[in-house]
């Protein structure tokens, strides 16, 4: 999508170095999403001695679902807050429990206390990364916009790796787990202070009714020659916006219902897939299989990262739609295999049992 000067002339499009900062800052969010998503892995063993529930499936079950489930009230609240004060606000809001959340984990006494604290972190959690897609999608140039979206996946990435090893001392050096969790007080911290100097959004201002504040940001993130060009654009997307307004209860039938259907069950067959469940336990998995947890861990770090590049370079050129085709796809063949492999074992073990020998012969007899 090239942008017109104002008196209709082809400018081209506009440097994507201006707003890149600002979609670095975003990536934070992503960043601590994907760190709190792993900083349990390493740690829960050491963590779980300490503060007395070793052994307890349920307890260590809890200290992962209670983050999820913050997670899922603050994403109840996100667009609503990044509505009601704005995107730069609602980062803040952001990190805020994500602070006080870390805190509490790294100091927490018994099982109730990292509870709380994993409660706070996931309504953060739940906060963020929807506020980052809408923040990134709203001050990229059309252009790159693809590319940039794929920043707040790779920012998770990068957090889970962050993670994984930073974690890896916490076998071997005692209380190393709170050192975790304060290790991300810090990423919170920046993200608070820098976003109080960062752009706002612009489509936030102009629906705010605050056309010159959004030029001004657009001059920012574009520059001078290109405000005018995407002023007319925000223009007339508000325009169609407001025409096309639709109640909640219209997204579950008519022409909406397909598009909902199809993206909602993106997410959910997302999560079936299991990927969390490796975020959480590869570390328990791992050291049961026999396998040295710390190599395999940073195995499994570099492949989530891979994929994750090749869709920044590739989003825009390739387009959504393949890279979700080729996704699946690939997910699909991995279970095939996997059920093919684990039918063989069934059967190889079952031939190799000299009871079941008897037992085939005699029938065959």
């Amino acid at each position: 999508v090239r942008l017109l000067s104002g008196v209709g002339k082809d400018i081209g499009n506009p440097s994507w170095k201006r707003s890149f900062p600002y979609i670095l800052l975003a990536a934070l969010s992503s960043f601590l999403f994907g760190y709190h998503l792993g900083v349990v892995n390493e740690t829960l063993e050491s963590m779980s001695h300490d503060l007395g529930f070793h052994g307890d499936t349920m307890a260590e079950g809890l200290v992962v679902s209670t983050c999820l489930g913050g997670a899922f009230v603050g994403s109840l609240f996100s667009g609503s807050i990044a509505d009601a004060v704005g995107r730069r606000r609602a980062f803040q809001l952001c990190a805020l429990p994500l602070i006080i959340g870390s805190s509490m984990s790294a100091t927490a006494k018994n099982l109730w206390g990292m509870l709380l604290g994993r409660l706070f972190v996931g309504t953060g959690m739940g906060i963020g990364p929807p506020v980052a897609a809408l923040y990134v999608a709203e001050v990229s140039p059309a252009y790159v916009r693809g590319t940039y979206g794929s920043c707040s996946q790779l920012a998770t990435c990068l957090g889970l790796m962050g993670a994984l090893f930073i974690g890896f001392p916490a076998k071997q050096i005692e209380g190393w787990w709170r050192m975790c969790f304060w290790a991300s007080v810090a990423p919170a911290a920046l993200l608070t202070l820098f976003m109080e100097f960062s752009v706002e959004s612009p489509h936030w201002l102009f629906k705010r009714g605050r056309g010159a504040d959004a030029e001004a940001e657009f001059e920012k993130l574009l520059g001078g020659p290109y405000v005018k060009g995407a002023m007319a654009e925000l223009s007339k997307s508000q325009r169609g916006d407001e025409a096309d307004t639709v109640k909640l209860s219209e997204l579950f039938y008519g022409r909406h219902r397909k598009v909902v259907f199809m993206g909602s069950s993106l997410f959910a067959l997302q999560q079936l897939s299991g990927i969390n469940a490796v975020f959480y336990f590869s570390s328990t998995v791992f050291k049961s299989a026999g396998v040295p947890s710390e190599s395999a861990n940073i195995c499994v770090g570099i492949a989530n990262l891979l994929g994750s590049l090749f869709a920044l370079v590739s989003m825009d050129k390739l387009g959504r739609k393949a890279l979700l085709i080729a996704s699946f796809s690939g997910m699909v063949k991995k279970k095939r295999f996997d059920l093919s492999f684990n039918v063989w074992c069934m059967l190889a073990a079952y031939i190799s049992n000299p009871n079941m020998i008897i037992f085939s012969s005699c029938l065959w007899h």
